[in-house]
């Protein structure tokens, strides 16, 4: 077979029409092959191209050296079948972000009150002016205020255009700085192809077709291709088809692989048949309209050649997870179900914002009618005049200024820094984390890290080095203690052990010379696997020459390593027409299947129960004690007269094994870990070791770790065990018997993928103990991937991590280190903290903003501070205090107190006493200074000023206090667990000092400067001096307040609760169903329960007539229904069988409906009976 070589002609021929360029296949045909499955695709293969070589000649490839890499060749390829490449959707332009940011309801009251008022401020009504309206148009000095009185109207629309710009470039920002992190996680996918020969790792976007990649257990394939040669594959293809069953891939059963599918299974060479948007996944984006319209389709219905309605799955893929959590942390008012719960943080402050909110528009529509009151009956009651009509206009004018006041009131009082403050702090620290070696993939997972109070290690790379070396050996009959020399062992025996390690392993895996001059050889592949071969080096042999004598066309039969077997085996076929069958595992498990042994002579003896128990005493445990990894090689002659063996009996296969070699592998910990689980045990998180290994060797490495500390009387138990604790005598897994475990199980040995699931889940669900469990979970293997979904923060490992294990992560880490994972924790809780120290700062400010506005309204009728001025503190120093606060570097005190948990409220009694103190403070300042300001500083008073009277000195001197008291609470606000010292590493926060001096300059212009928009007036040096000396006691009243101990404060309440323990049973039913928010739900109980009502009608409607019908023709889809929430949640598509008829009815956790069209509405009108219908609809409940 000729090897592809770059000899014609250089230069565009990609021609028109049907005809292909230089290559015998064109991309239609290779589409239409790869829609065929199974025989289907392997009898197209037989009859078009006489064999899946033949594909590769027309495709100019070689099976065996690949393409040759010449970049006319690769160029000719990208234009004729496309890239490896699919296109993301187009981000959201600046103006729509605007647009977004603009439908806030604040803001749009805002705007029309703003308008209304410029409105009115132009509109000058003829006698107006006359006595007749009484006092309510005097006082107006000259034409040219009056003139300016659409001054405040403007301002108000000014600066509500500066938040919106803000939020959106917030907004902006933070998607471009999830394209960064996307592209970054999409250059860091590679994958291995053989070009010239070489088998290379190249990025997934350059992979053509026609190029022969090289598959294993764990790759997420990332284009479609034809199995070239295959080791007992295994596919999972549920993400294309639903179906959970792995699927078996063989040249003569069904050669065809997916993009976008997990390799669960074994190993192989495919040929890139098809790739980008001509791929199986790319096929399905462009039907979701993956690229512009992903909104308006939100399900695609396809038929499949068998004509099951099948619903396509658009995969998980970054880009749906990335626009997930785009929707989650937008201060925009929609509510986002995600697969997970909404994190821990989200949830307590939707509660407190919509209580916030409440208690916000109480107070303000109460001050709107106060005010309106007060006018009406003063004017028309007490002094006795007519409505006139002329005077209206001015009358409305009045109403106007109530209203925006009562707005104000209601802006102040809404945090609106909130959400900014969230989104501010998570990408900043998701911003710094990646320096720490964490690529968060979910910004939530981010927070929920600072509340774990418990984590599950693998043992293998993460707590250990990943470097294994052989150190000790069991070999004819003699154990070893270190390397034997190689003419220490029998020729025979040693010819064996090379031949069995070279053969029996993965081709992939190889030991490389060192990068640099006196580095260590690099390993590549399985790592046990390279301690093996390295065994192989250390004899002075070499596997290389073996393997090219024995080439993988050459393998008869492989059973590849999975988590059930624990062990891998290679069949060849010898010259007399017998087998020889490698086999290599857990030494436990491979023994129990040996008769044999090789002895001193390297001929093989009786080996007895009896034998194997000794060794397992006298050889295994103390390697194990060690903490060393034991693996048993050993072989199997079949003889040629028996006939070939039934393969597909395993358990007669690997059977009457003959032992080899028994080796003890070292994984030394890394020097680093012992004291980082030292720190998280301080910072009250227990580590729990989670490993397949036996358990001797994990008791060994946890000790070492710290995760075991001598004379603590904690569980080591193997998976076997664990399960007969906390299984029935059905085999079910009860709460109750697993609570009586986990809280003392430190490590959990042999275990299998569904242990750690079992064991992630129990741990998460359970009610013992004072607070709920926030579990993180580190995984490598594609096994792993279902505790790592479960788990409330999952971790991957960036460098030995399958591309399925993170896919389900929440945090790939990028150097697989133990320590990273604690520096999660630091980033984690300090998230927590810095939205504390902001909560604590608005909430001040609001208390103060809102109680002034109210009571000075009340009783000056008009508020001592303008709206304007409000809106300069509300909204513009809170979105630079978020900036400020939200941007506190952590420090490693963050580790020296208890996490959190899920029901810790987010406003602690010492928070609650710091508010409160210091809006005490606040108030008494301000209301001094606003009836007696004008006596103490011998100025004017600006008490019930006319409307439109020009800015007065005292209300100047009012607003600059005020600001100035906020400033330096700012500085009090860095500490919120009562500590003294608020200005312990100020300057490591370069960020805050400017931010505070920034504001304490724009404070002075505004003052000096503002004029009559911001309803101010020049102020005189030693009034400035008196301002800036009161905001200064701010931070000796602070002194004072945490001198007062909290727990003699029994009567402060804490505010911003996490779920109760009710709540949680409640969730806990709906398992597996999306949660939503409680609080969102209580703003939806009403809509909810309305729907409710009128589904339970509808559905008692459609029984009625489903039995009255004798054709049960009468089940039809309920209407398309507007769904209760305006949000798209990205669908979760079920295969739905032809049978099914789904009737949406709306859960418990009101969620959205998503009315799936069902099955029976088809015109033929078949539908079932109602059995059939309420069986669906309780499997949908």
């Amino acid at each position: 077979m000729a090897n592809n070589t770059a000899d014609h002609p250089p230069g565009n021929s990609v021609a028109e029409g049907n005809h292909d360029g230089d290559f015998g296949v064109t991309v239609a045909e290779l589409r239409n092959l790869m829609e065929l499955r199974s025989s289907e695709a392997v009898n197209k293969i037989q009859d078009t191209y006489g064999d899946v070589q033949g594909l590769c000649r027309r495709l100019k490839t070689s099976p065996i050296e690949g393409l040759s890499g010449n970049p006319v060749d690769l160029e000719k390829r990208h234009a004729l079948y496309g890239q490896n490449f699919i296109p993301p959707k187009k981000a959201k332009t600046f103006l729509q972000l605007v647009w977004e940011a603009l439908q806030d309801v604040t803001l749009i009251i805002l705007e029309i009150a703003a308008i209304i008022s410029l409105g009115l401020s132009f509109y000058h009504p003829p006698g107006g002016d006359s006595e007749a309206c009484g006092q309510v148009a005097g006082g107006v000095e000259d034409e040219g205020e009056s003139q300016a009185g659409w001054i405040e109207g403007a301002a108000i629309l000014f600066s509500v255009i500066i938040v919106v710009l803000v939020t959106a470039f917030n907004d902006w920002s933070k998607e471009k700085q999830f394209r960064g992190l996307q592209s970054r996680i999409e250059q860091e996918q590679k994958f291995t192809v053989i070009r010239k020969g070489q088998v290379i790792q190249i990025p997934v976007a350059e992979i053509v077709v026609g190029d022969i990649a090289q598959i294993k257990y764990g790759d997420l394939l990332p284009a479609d291709g034809i199995l070239i040669q295959g080791n007992d594959l295994k596919i999972d293809e549920s993400s294309l088809t639903g179906e959970s069953d792995q699927v078996r891939k063989s040249l003569e059963k069904d050669p065809m692989l997916l993009s976008g599918t997990h390799v669960m299974e074994g190993s192989g060479r495919m040929v890139v048949s098809a790739v980008g948007l001509n791929s199986q996944t790319g096929i399905i984006f462009t039907l979701l309209g993956a690229s512009e319209n992903e909104e308006e389709k939100k399900v695609k219905k396809t038929k499949t050649q068998d004509g099951i309605a099948l619903e396509i799955q658009p995969l998980k893929s970054d880009e749906a997870a990335e626009s997930e959590e785009k929707e989650e942390v937008k201060p925009v008012k929609k509510v986002n179900v995600t697969k997970k719960e909404k994190s821990v943080l989200q949830g307590k402050l939707t509660r407190l914002a919509v209580q916030i909110g409440k208690a916000g528009l109480i107070m303000s529509a109460v001050t709107v009618i106060i005010l309106i009151l007060y006018f009406v009956i003063d004017n028309f009651a007490v002094q006795g005049r007519s409505w006139l009509a002329e005077c209206t206009p001015i009358y409305i004018q009045y109403f106007v200024k109530f209203f925006i006041i009562g707005v104000t009131v209601l802006v102040v009082a809404v945090p609106e820094g909130l959400p900014l403050a969230v989104t501010i702090s998570l990408a900043y620290s998701v911003k710094k984390m990646m320096k720490d070696n964490n690529l968060v993939r979910h910004l939530d997972a981010c927070e929920t890290m600072g509340n774990a109070t418990a984590i599950c290690s693998d043992k293998t790379g993460t707590l250990t080095m990943n470097r294994m070396k052989v150190v000790q050996a069991y070999i004819g009959d003699k154990h070893y203690k270190t390397v034997p020399e190689p003419d220490a062992i029998k020729p025979e025996t040693l010819e064996m052990m090379v031949n069995s390690i070279s053969i029996n392993s993965a081709y992939t895996t190889k030991i490389l010379p060192p990068e640099k001059e006196g580095g260590l050889p690099r390993h590549v592949g399985n790592k046990t696997e390279c301690a093996l071969l390295g065994l192989v080096l250390d004899l002075k042999r070499d596997y290389q020459p073996i393997r090219e004598e024995v080439p993988e066309e050459k393998l008869y039969k492989v059973y590849t390593f999975n988590s059930s077997r624990k062990s891998m085996s290679t069949v060849l076929k010898n010259p007399d027409g017998g087998f020889r069958m490698y086999s290599k595992g857990a030494s436990e498990i491979v023994l129990r299947k040996c008769s044999r042994i090789l002895d001193a002579q390297g001929q093989p003896r009786i080996f007895k129960p009896k034998d194997r128990d000794e060794m397992v005493r006298k050889v295994i445990e103390p390697m194990a004690c060690d903490g060393l990894r034991t693996i048993c090689v050993a072989y199997r002659d079949f003889p040629a007269e028996a006939g070939e063996p039934e393969w597909d009996n395993e358990n007669d296969i690997l059977n009457e094994l003959t032992c080899i070699v028994v080796v003890g592998i070292e994984d030394p910990v890394r020097p680093e870990v012992p004291e980082a689980i030292a720190k998280c045990q301080r910072a009250g998180i227990t580590v729990r070791m989670v490993t397949g290994d036996n358990i001797n060797t994990a008791r060994a490495i946890a000790t070492k770790c710290g995760i075991l500390l001598p004379g603590e009387d904690f569980l080591c138990l193997e998976g076997k065990e664990f399960n007969q604790q906390i299984r029935n005598d059905n085999g079910e897994v009860e709460q109750e018997r697993l609570d009586k475990v986990w809280p003392k199980l430190r490590v959990l040995a042999r275990s299998s993928p569904t242990d750690k699931h079992t064991l992630v889940k129990g741990i998460i669900d359970s009610t013992v103990g004072e607070t709920r469990q926030v579990v993180a979970v580190t995984g490598d293997g594609t096994n792993d991937g279902p505790a790592l979904k479960k788990a409330d923060v999952g971790f991957a490992m960036g460098i030995a991590g399958t591309d399925v294990a993170k896919e389900a992560s929440d945090i790939i880490l990028t150097d697989d280190n133990f320590t990273s994972i604690v520096k999660a924790v630091m980033w984690g809780r300090n998230v927590y903290d810095s939205i504390s120290k902001f909560l604590q700062f608005q909430l001040t400010v609001n208390v103060v903003a809102v109680i002034v506005a109210f009571t000075g309204a009340c009783i000056t009728q008009d508020s001592p501070l303008k709206a304007v001025q409000m809106l300069w503190v509300n909204l513009i120093m809170d979105t630079l205090a978020s900036l400020a606060l939200a941007t506190e570097p952590p420090t490693e005190s963050l580790l020296l107190r208890r996490p959190y948990g899920r029901n810790k409220p987010l406003i602690s009694r010492t928070m609650m006493k710091n508010i409160l103190g210091h809006a005490v403070y606040q108030l008494v300042i301000i209301f001094t200074l606003l009836f007696t300001g004008e006596t103490i500083f011998d100025i004017d008073s600006g008490r019930n000023a006319p409307l439109h009277s020009p800015p007065s000195e005292h209300y100047t001197i009012v607003f600059n206090v005020f600001v100035m008291m906020q400033l330096f609470n700012e500085i009090n606000a860095r500490k919120i667990h009562g500590e003294r010292n608020v200005f312990e590493g100020i300057y490591r926060n370069p960020i805050f000092c400017s931010v505070v001096l920034g504001t304490f300059a724009l404070q002075i212009v505004i003052v000096q400067f503002g004029g009559k928009p911001f309803s101010c007036t020049a102020l005189t040096i030693d009034q400035w001096l008196w301002c800036v000396f009161i905001g200064v006691g701010e931070l000796l009243w602070g002194q004072l307040i945490s001198a007062i101990p909290t727990h003699h404060l029994k009567f402060l309440k804490e505010a911003g609760h996490g779920s109760t323990k009710e709540e949680i049973h409640e969730e806990q039913m709906t398992e597996g169903a999306d949660e939503i928010d409680h609080a969102e739900m209580e703003l939806r109980r009403g809509q909810i329960l309305w729907f409710r009502g009128l589904n339970r009608i509808q559905t008692q409607i459609k029984v009625v007539n489903a039995f009255r019908s004798s054709l049960y023709a009468g089940l039809e889809s309920p209407e398309s229904r507007s769904s209760i929430h305006s949000f798209m949640a990205h669908p979760e598509f079920v295969p739905l069988s032809e049978e099914e008829a789904r009737i949406p009815p709306i859960k418990e956790t009101g969620d959205e409906i998503d009315p799936l069209p069902s099955a029976s509405s088809r015109s033929g009108g078949g539908g079932e009976p109602p059995s059939a219908f309420t069986h669906s609809r309780e499997s949908s409940i």
